[in-house]
């Protein structure tokens, strides 16, 4: 199932976070901050702005960072997603 998002909505796959270990304690998942950048799986075509569509500035591939509460979680192909607006993407990392 491929998900193609709409309007200027935002597909992405957060990066995976290594298992946390402080001395010889295991933080759960729970208790870890959630990850902050991620992929980008998919792209919609843009916002209509006055009439005429704006792409977004993001492409499928780009390594983004994300604000903290962004977005909808979504499972998908047995992967993590989370759906966001262009507005909630900070940053394109190198």
């Amino acid at each position: 199932m491929a998900v193609q998002p709409l309007s200027d909505r935002i597909v992405i796959v957060p990066r995976e976070e290594a298992e946390e270990k402080v001395g010889s304690i295991y933080i759960p998942d729970s208790a870890q901050e959630k990850p902050l950048e991620g992929t980008v799986e998919a792209v919609g075509p843009g916002r209509v702005e006055n009439g005429a569509r704006v792409s977004p500035s993001v492409k499928k591939g780009d390594r983004v960072l994300y604000g903290k509460y962004a977005g909808t979680e979504i499972k998908a192909d047995g992967k993590e997603m989370l759906i966001v607006r262009e507005a909630d993407i900070l940053a394109i990392l190198d």
